[in-house]
C-alpha cells in the first residue's frame, strides 16, 4: 500500500494538520512554516495522489479522509485550505473526539453553485475536468491563476502558488479529475451543524472560487463558528496576507 507523505515539525505543545488544496502539495504553507512551527507542532501532508504522496488513485472524499486520519495525531487543530477544508471538515464529522478546532481556509462546504446558493458553476468545474484531458498542466495552472485574482500582490502570488506546483511532479489526471469531482459533488452544510468543536472560518473578499455572499449564509447555520473575512485577500489568504493569517491562528491557539 502506498504512503502518504507527512512531515512533522515546529516544537510547539499544540499540533497543527495543514491540508492543501486541488492540484497542489503542502509546499504552500512554506510562506508561513517558519512563523506557525514556534507555535505550533506542525504535520504537513500532501494529500493522496498529490505531490510526494503517489501512489494513490482518484479517491472518494472519505477514502482521502480515512488515510490521513490513519497517519495523523490523536489530538490535533486541523486546517484545511480549499478541497483541503473538505478533508479536515470529513475528519472532524468522523472522528470529533481527535479534532481540537476546525479551520477551514478559503473552503466552502458546498463548492458547486445551486439555486439559492452561490458557488463555482457547474460548467466551469465540468470544463476544468474535460480541460484536463487535453492538457492537465496549463488547466491547473489556469486555476491558480484564478485563484490570486484582484490581490495587490496577484502575480507573486500566483508565482508562489505555481512553484509549488513545479517543484514536485504533477498529480496524475486521474486524480485531479477525482478532486474535481469532490469539489462538484460533495455537500456538508448540514452534517456541519452537528460539530461542538470551535469552528474557525476565513476567507478572502476578493476569493472568486468562493464567493463572500456565502459568509453570512453560514454564520446563520452554524452560529456556533466564528468567520474572519481578509478584506484584501482572494483565495489564498495565507500567501497574500502571511502575518495576519498567522495571528489569527495564534489567537484561537490562546482560546482553546
Amino acid at each position: 500500500m502506498s504512503d502518504i507523505w507527512w512531515q512533522t515539525k515546529g516544537e510547539g505543545d499544540c499540533h497543527l494538520v495543514l491540508l492543501h488544496g486541488w492540484g497542489l502539495n503542502a509546499q504552500v504553507w512554506d510562506c508561513i512554516t517558519p512563523e506557525l512551527s514556534t507555535h505550533f507542532t506542525l504535520h504537513l501532508v500532501d494529500l493522496p495522489g498529490y505531490g510526494r504522496s503517489r501512489g494513490f488513485a482518484a479517491l472518494t472524499l472519505r477514502q482521502m479522509t480515512d488515510l490521513i486520519l490513519s497517519q495523523a495525531p490523536e489530538k490535533a487543530v486541523w486546517l484545511g485550505w480549499s478541497l483541503g477544508g473538505l478533508v479536515a471538515s470529513q475528519a472532524a464529522l468522523l472522528a470529533p473526539d481527535r479534532v481540537n478546532a476546525l479551520v477551514t481556509v478559503a473552503s466552502s462546504p458546498c463548492f458547486s453553485a445551486q439555486d439559492d446558493w452561490a458557488g463555482i458553476k457547474p460548467d466551469v468545474l465540468a470544463g476544468f475536468q474535460h480541460q484536463l484531458s487535453e492538457d492537465f498542466q496549463r488547466t491547473v495552472e489556469r486555476f491558480l491563476a484564478l485563484q490570486t485574482l484582484g490581490t495587490d500582490t496577484a502575480k507573486q502570488d500566483a508565482r508562489l502558488l505555481k512553484s509549488a506546483v513545479l517543484s514536485l511532479d504533477m498529480p496524475s489526471a486521474e486524480v485531479l479529475n477525482g478532486g474535481l469531482e469532490i469539489l462538484k459533488t460533495v455537500d456538508l452544510r448540514d452534517a456541519l451543524t452537528a460539530l461542538t468543536m470551535p469552528f474557525l472560518r476565513l476567507y478572502g473578499r476578493l476569493d472568486g472560487l468562493v464567493p463572500r455572499k456565502i459568509v453570512p449564509m453560514l454564520d446563520e447555520m452554524w452560529p456556533e463558528s466564528e468567520s474572519v473575512v481578509f478584506p484584501k485577500a482572494a483565495h489564498a489568504p495565507f500567501i497574500s496576507h502571511p502575518a495576519a493569517f498567522c495571528d489569527t491562528l495564534v489567537a484561537l491557539k490562546s482560546r482553546l
